[in-house]
């Protein structure tokens, strides 16, 4: 194996908006994210769907679906 041809390992801390810190390993020192697992919507099961301008009416149409 070649030496001197792979990057840096650093101990990691990845920060969140929310306030959330997760530590790892990675090539990269320090992350800052907007979003992570703990506050996603997806995985608190808060996720809502957002109508923005009838997109779902709009598809609702095109495809022929009809609500009972």
């Amino acid at each position: 194996m070649k030496t001197g041809i792979h990057p840096k390992y650093y101990e990691t801390k990845i920060s969140c908006a929310c306030g959330n810190v997760i530590e790892t390993r990675s090539t990269i020192k320090d992350i800052h994210v907007e979003i992570c697992s703990n506050c996603h919507p997806f995985f608190t099961g808060k996720q809502k769907l957002i109508d923005t301008a009838g997109r779902v009416e709009r598809f609702r149409r095109k495809y022929g679906e009809k609500r009972k």
